[in-house]
């Protein structure tokens, strides 16, 4: 049987000269889905799918290239860097989101991710991300360049905090993002693999938390902010 038919090898060495990239998602079918579409151009030395997990995983392997996800139940993408980059600066960090909103590429550009991709990135784009990123590139998805470019060149000092948006937790704001895209509560729980109970639940915690009282006042709400 091949060391594909079992996963990832923790610590693997690659025998080609490949770069060795880690996975670090919550959901698992995502990450399997990655694994695949990379083939043979990269080896996929480890994977996580909690902070913890991923800062321990990843000093353990030492790879050249970190797939990180933004928004996951314990902290996040964030939580990771701040964890890793002082100890293993050497470490370079790609985000690989569902989120393109501002706060949130400009959340993890400045915690130390050298860029930033949308999931709906084609494998051969992403292959080229992974390798310019390796090479000491800044790499974006196309729209996101110029919230950086915005942030930085106009407002270089300027905090991304919004006292109302950090009432909520990264999955709601993940949920209201897609809501106020006009997205149904079935097609919700699909792009995030969560039940559509999940997501009314999720729904419900958002208005509560903003005092609003239907979606319609939580798009406009969500417009104002260029979460979508």
């Amino acid at each position: 049987m091949t060391m594909a038919e079992h996963g990832p090898v923790e610590g693997a060495q690659p025998r080609d000269g490949r770069l060795r990239v880690f996975l670090v998602d919550d959901h698992a079918m995502f990450r399997a889905g990655v694994r695949a579409e990379l083939g043979g151009h990269v080896e996929v030395v480890g994977e996580a799918s909690t902070v913890t997990e991923a800062v321990n995983r990843i000093a353990a392997t030492q790879p050249d290239v970190v797939l990180l996800d933004v928004h996951m139940p314990d902290g996040g993408g964030r939580a990771v860097l701040d964890a890793m980059r002082r100890t293993h600066p050497q470490v370079k960090f790609l985000a690989l989101s569902v989120s393109d909103a501002a706060e949130d590429v400009i959340g993890l550009i400045r915690a130390g991710a050298r860029g930033y991709v949308t999931k709906t990135i084609s494998p051969d784009e992403l292959t080229d991300a992974i390798r310019r990123v390796a090479d000491g590139d800044a790499v974006f998805s196309p729209r996101l360049a110029g919230f950086v470019l915005d942030a930085f060149a106009a407002r270089p000092d300027a905090p991304v905090a919004d006292p109302e948006l950090d009432q909520l937790t990264n999955r709601e704001r993940e949920v209201l993002r897609l809501l106020a895209r006009g997205y149904a509560y079935k097609e919700i729980a699909k792009e995030l693999f969560i039940s559509i109970k999940t997501v009314e639940t999720h729904v419900s915690n958002v208005l509560r938390k903003l005092q609003m009282s239907n979606r319609y006042e939580l798009s406009r709400w969500a417009a104002d902010r260029r979460l979508v």
